[in-house]
């Protein structure tokens, strides 16, 4: 990641951003971004991936309301990667380990869609603000060949908009707590002691 390009996502303060790649690993994303995700960017099945948290983490339900829909849009993305991409080992593996791991993402990936969103809508329910609306565009990044950045926007005045800045907010606090919390050296910690 070019530290310019990890820049410029962390200008963006009122909405939240990340880059993926065309396997949909998520590679950076800005605050905000990182607080929307922490669900998928935390959960062990999904070892920072869009697709393993859709279809192996059971967590995945839950965050996204539209959950047919998300997975849906999810196997088609792959599927279109696949196709340009047939040789990238990668790639292969995660749609093997899909299929063989998931029933949902094998029936998905044997109806053959493809497809390329660039915009439209998004719903989640965050564990910490609750449900979610958002707007997305999808922004591909010519130097890095399948990776693209998404940005999500809601309306202005919406509960959206007010859940997104108190989502904002509880992350600045968890990052200003970890900056504040003593660092425990081996010398610090409880050792028993000898009777």
């Amino acid at each position: 990641m070019r530290p310019s390009l990890q820049r410029f996502l962390d200008a963006l303060t009122g909405a939240p951003a990340w880059i993926v790649d065309q396997r949909g690993d998520i590679l950076a994303t800005n605050p905000l971004g990182r607080a929307l995700l922490a669900p998928l960017l935390d959960d062990p099945d999904a070892r920072k991936n869009s697709a393993r948290f859709i279809f192996l983490s059971p967590a995945a339900r839950t965050f996204y309301p539209q959950w047919e829909r998300a997975a849906d849009a999810s196997a088609a993305n792959l599927r279109t990667a696949a196709g340009r991409n047939p040789r990238d080992k990668a790639l292969t593996d995660l749609i093997g380990q899909l299929a063989a791991r998931s029933d949902a993402f094998s029936s998905r990936w044997s109806a053959h869609d493809v497809r390329l969103h660039r915009t439209g809508t998004k719903h989640s329910h965050h564990p910490d603000v609750g449900d979610l609306e958002f707007v997305y565009e999808d922004v591909e990044l010519p130097d890095h060949p399948g990776w693209m950045m998404f940005a999500y926007t809601s309306a202005a005045g919406s509960p959206t908009e007010e859940r997104v800045k108190l989502l904002g907010s509880l992350a600045a606090t968890e990052v200003d707590e970890r900056a504040t919390a003593p660092v425990l050296q081996p010398d610090d910690q409880d050792t028993p002691t000898e009777r």
